[in-house]
């Protein structure tokens, strides 16, 4: 993982490029991640762990799209990813919300251990969004290989 991230933390500072992070069941795995590589404050410009629904909507996903789609959805992915890429004005925002290993008394809707990531790039006004179905028994496993997909799909953009 540690290549992975020197890799992107290099290519977006040779780039000029920024990112800001929006996540959920990763609790910040990523953005934690990323500030273990040195040369990470160059390109980081913003990150929030929005696991309550509440938190998503003050930092800019629509009420809407969540009563809608559920909070485990692509649409709340982009509209994390968007949001989070406009509020810190970076070129990328990635968007994280999924289940892992429990059920959520709060939203009852989605599929277990399954995860929705957004990557918006900003400059071109354009989502990269996939799920991603974890299978570790272990918690702290999933969240590093959720942060692992991220890293193989930004380090493409």
């Amino acid at each position: 993982m540690e290549e992975k991230l020197k890799k992107l933390v290099k290519k977006l500072t040779l780039e000029n490029k920024t990112v800001s992070t929006m996540e959920s069941c990763t609790g910040g795995g990523l953005v934690n991640a990323l500030t273990n590589i040195e040369g990470a404050s160059e390109i980081i410009k913003f990150s929030a762990v929005t696991y309550a629904n509440e938190y998503k909507i003050k930092m800019g996903v629509s009420k809407e799209i969540i009563d809608k789609y559920t909070v485990y959805s692509k649409q709340v992915a982009e509209a994390m990813a968007k949001a989070i890429a406009e509020f810190a004005n970076s070129n990328y925002g990635v968007g994280i919300t999924g289940k892992l290993n429990r059920v959520d008394h709060y939203n009852l809707n989605g599929n277990d251990n399954e995860v929705f990531i957004s990557i918006y790039d900003n400059d071109n006004k354009s989502f990269d969004t996939f799920n991603f179905v974890v299978n570790k028994c272990i918690r702290k496993d999933n969240k590093e290989a959720i942060v692992m997909e991220v890293l193989t799909h930004l380090v493409d953009c």
